[in-house]
């Protein structure tokens, strides 16, 4: 484990007035009450909306990574102006971890693969210093994604996701729920969010559903997403009689 607990210091706290973020239920209960990690690989599920991107993205920021994407210990990854609850968010982390994020930029080690930015990333870095050889404009979206998984995901670091499964096949997701195992396994912690029940279902991991209620830990048979998608593969007229007739 290298991040134990999300905060925010009391003397950060914004106001019961605040504007969004800080109005979004798991936001606000992350800010009152702090978010703590307990497994090496966390999963934080829920509908759109709910506040997933936005607690990843500022875990990120407070990790020193870039909330649009990329790898822990770039140059100018932290130029852009932090997002709302990154400029405030804190970490408590293990000792490694704290080594991880304050010593020299070669020797940092993580990445935040973040979907809606991840193929201008991957087209931007392919081939150079510090990335991946493979020219990722050849690739399919989903062979990009496998190679950024391939070779930035290999060491022990903080590797966060925000929907990874958007460009990867039914096969791709199993073969990135191996991964996300080894990683776990190797002294490597792994926070992602997604939609996805193949990877909620990795095993070991600890599951956060967030929504209206804020958050609660769930295992993966009484998410809601899983009950979703059974009744919809058992059934899908179930729900497609609703949108055609």
């Amino acid at each position: 484990m290298l991040v134990r607990r999300a905060y925010v210091p009391e003397a950060l706290r914004p106001t019961a007035a605040a504007a969004w973020p800080f109005t979004v239920p798991c936001v606000r209960e992350l800010v009152a009450d702090g978010l703590a990690f307990t497994a090496p690989v966390t999963f934080l599920v829920g509908e759109n909306g709910s506040g997933k991107s936005t607690v990843i993205e500022a875990v990120a920021e407070a990790f020193k990574l870039d909330a649009q994407g990329g790898r822990s210990g770039r140059k100018y990854g932290n130029d852009r102006a932090k997002t709302p609850l990154g400029e405030i968010l804190a970490l408590e982390t293990t000792a490694a971890g704290a080594r991880l994020r304050s010593g020299p930029r070669s020797r940092r080690k993580g990445f935040f693969l973040r979907a809606e930015t991840a193929f201008g990333l991957m087209n931007t870095v392919s081939g150079m210093h510090g990335y991946w050889d493979a020219d990722t404009s050849s690739l399919s979206h989903g062979e990009g994604f496998l190679t950024v998984f391939a070779e930035m995901f290999r060491e022990p670091g903080l590797y966060l996701m925000d929907e990874p499964e958007a460009a990867l096949s039914f096969t791709s997701c199993l073969q990135l729920v191996a991964l996300m195992r080894e990683l776990g396994e190797s002294g490597a912690q792994v926070v992602c969010a997604t939609h996805s029940p193949i990877l909620a279902a990795t095993p070991g991991a600890d599951i956060i559903e967030i929504g209206d209620h804020g958050t609660r830990r769930a295992k993966w048979a009484e998410l809601d997403l899983t009950s979703q998608w059974r009744r919809f593969l058992h059934d899908p007229t179930f729900y497609l009689r609703h949108l055609t007739e």
